[in-house]
């Protein structure tokens, strides 16, 4: 038992360089996986919370007709859903001054539905406070403390003309009764229905059944710009302006025009899902047929509308460079083991020679592979959560974002970890059993070298008799293996093409189709996490490739090789591999970018530009320049003594 503790750490140390490899592959590619997935979960549970939060109103029933709601109509809605919180309020949508197309809605003092949120001032909307909505890029907004004078007679003569009437002589006589309302500003907020910065048309004027998912198709629609929110008790009334009205007869000159309905059931909604879809639309259709109305879901609601759908592009989009993420690391971790245990072969003969089973010998580097992958993956959770949060956070540049939901949800964590490691220990215990078969004989052995063949370019003598001879031992170094030359260029593929799906991206949001911040946030960590994944996929297979050739990088030392001369007969092997992955890559970045624009919902792969075609290959060879200034010290500081003896 001793010994055998004695041999699993010194295997840990002796490999520590492919355990840090694998440990970083996993650690790239598990965290990428997580962060994307948890980031989708992340804005719908926060959406959720905030819907919960701020009491939003599942429907909003406006009035068809000047008059507004009677008490009977809003009593009606109550009988309707008698669980439900039912309020009323009203809307105008007004100029005032120079805050044009200002939005002036009136609600109860005690509202408990769409409570706004609060960022600045502390003011009771009451008598004549007012809240503002927060400035945006479209939204100017008002100040703490600014006076704002309302000309309800101006107001009511709009609102009148807007409705297609005009006041007769007798009825302005009357409204000349009014005299301007001087309201302050006391409160900035945020509404719970509207929070995209770039604008939002809900409400305005819009046909509320085109309304888009996202802000590709907004920028010709009537956006919302200024709001300020009044109590219901600002309202003049016709006492106002018939001062000998009795007080059974009086009531407000704007009466109600909307009414907010929010469900009891606060679960139901989780993030605009397929159940509650269904249940609104049967709703909307029993208030319809209640009332003469016009009745606005939440679905008909552009800020939440368009958050749900881009949390669900994100999720779709997600899956496409998670599969080829999951594919790439799975490929270069099963390597790495495969390799390691040809490299043991000699000590898997002696154990097999003292006794011990096949079992006892497969356990050291399945630990070896558990402790990895497991060491990968514990920091691929802060990995995932920091691209998690990152995400979320760039969403804030089209939207103002809900606080985060403090649950993230680790599902994808526990899948791509799961996969991976569950994955790389199969495969070690498959390779393991295969060997351990073996005779021990034939495993103390050295693995005879694969024959040098003739390359294809040999057929080319036009080409092959002007190569140095450094270069036609290269080329057929690179050919020799030719399972570990595939298995690198299929790497290096899907890792650019990766970068070329990122890039594609950021083109659509810049300069296509989209003007969205948040997708050109998304495309830049793709792009970056694509490089890592690019630089540990070369830096992981070239170190195996090293370990394995010690006594060949021995020989040329011993020969008066120079350093840069020894190293150059590395390297040029990783550019090549490199070079005809980055060819291979353009056909499966397409493949990336067509799946990416099919799951964002426009684009092809032909209206990418061509600069960005172009761009990854700087990217591509930037990482990899980096890996060899990186390997370098490894290569020189083989000792030439112990590489050099001869293992029979």
């Amino acid at each position: 038992m001793k010994t055998s503790i004695k041999s699993i750490s010194r295997m840990f140390k002796k490999h520590k360089t492919r355990f840090l490899s694998l440990f970083l592959i996993i650690l790239v590619c598990v965290g990428f996986i997580s962060g994307f997935g948890m980031a989708s979960d992340e804005i719908d549970n926060s959406l959720t919370d905030y819907y919960q939060a701020q009491n939003i109103s599942d429907y909003i029933i406006k009035s068809t007709s000047q008059e507004g709601f009677s008490d009977e109509d809003v009593e009606k809605i109550r009988q309707l859903f008698p669980d439900a919180t039912v309020e009323t309020g009203a809307s105008l949508d007004v100029s005032v001054g120079e805050k044009r197309s200002l939005r002036l809605q009136f609600v109860q003092t005690d509202s408990q539905v769409n409570k706004p949120y609060m960022p600045a001032g502390n003011g009771k909307l009451e008598g004549n406070n007012a809240w503002a909505e927060m400035s945006d890029e479209v939204i100017e907004g008002y100040s703490l403390g600014e006076k704002v004078t309302l000309d309800f007679k101006e107001i009511l003569v709009a609102v009148s003309e807007q409705n297609g009437t005009t006041p007769d002589d007798q009825t302005l006589a009357m409204l000349d009764m009014l005299q301007p309302t001087e309201v302050t500003v006391t409160g900035i907020v945020q509404s719970p229905l509207h929070f995209v910065t770039t604008g939002d048309p809900s409400y305005n004027n819009t046909d509320v059944t085109e309304m888009p998912d996202t802000a590709d198709a907004v920028e010709d629609m009537d956006l919302l710009q200024n709001v300020l929110y009044l109590s219901v008790d600002v309202i003049p009334t016709y006492k106002d302006v018939i001062p000998a009205l009795p007080d059974s007869m009086n009531k407000p000159l704007i009466g109600t025009t909307d009414i907010y309905v929010a469900l009891a059931d606060r679960d139901s909604f989780n993030a605009l899902s397929d159940s509650y879809q269904a249940m609104t639309e049967k709703d909307a259709e029993k208030i319809k047929s209640t009332l003469n109305c016009e009745v606005i879901t939440l679905f008909e609601n552009y800020s939440i509308k368009s958050l749900a759908a881009y949390s669900e592009k994100l999720l779709k989009l997600g899956y496409v460079v998670m599969a080829a993420f999951l594919l790439v690391s799975a490929l270069v971790a099963f390597s790495t083991m495969t390799r390691l245990l040809e490299e043991e072969r000699s000590q898997i003969a002696c154990m097999l020679t003292l006794g011990y089973s096949s079992i006892q010998i497969i356990f050291k580097y399945m630990l070896f592979a558990f402790t990895a992958t497991l060491a990968g993956s514990a920091g691929a959770h802060f990995v995932g959560t920091g691209i998690c949060v990152l995400v979320y956070n760039v969403f804030g540049s089209n939207f103002v974002m809900p606080p985060m939901s403090p649950v993230i949800m680790p599902t994808f964590y526990f899948i791509a970890a799961i996969a991976i490691v569950g994955g790389t220990l199969f495969v070690t215990n498959v390779s393991g059993l295969k060997m351990t078969r073996s005779h021990p004989a034939d495993l103390l052995r050295p693995k005879a070298p694969k024959p040098g063949k003739k390359v294809i370019l040999e057929k080319i003598p036009f080409i092959w008799k002007r190569l140095s001879f450094k270069y036609k031992s290269t080329t057929r170094n690179v050919l020799r293996y030719a399972s570990r030359f595939l298995m690198t260029v299929v790497s290096i593929a899907f890792s650019t093409g990766l970068v070329l799906a990122g890039l594609a991206l950021l083109d659509m949001s810049l300069f296509r189709f989209s003007n969205s911040q948040a997708i050109v946030g998304i495309s830049v960590v793709i792009i970056v996490f694509a490089g890592l994944l690019t630089a540990v996929v070369i830096y992981t297979l070239t170190n195996i490739s090293v370990s394995e050739r010690n006594r060949e990088i021995a020989t040329l030392m011993v020969l008066g090789y120079r350093d840069n001369e020894v190293t150059g007969y590395i390297f040029r092997e990783v550019y090549i591999n490199t070079t005809v992955g980055v060819i291979f890559g353009y056909p499966v970045g397409a493949v990336l970018i067509k799946l990416l624009y099919t799951a964002m919902g426009s684009g092809t792969v032909s209206d990418v530009s061509w600069f960005m075609w172009l761009a990854a290959l700087p990217v591509a060879y930037l990482f990899t320049f980096l890996v060899t200034i990186a390997l370098r010290p490894r290569i020189l500081k083989i000792d030439m003594n112990d590489s050099l003896k001869a293992i029979e």
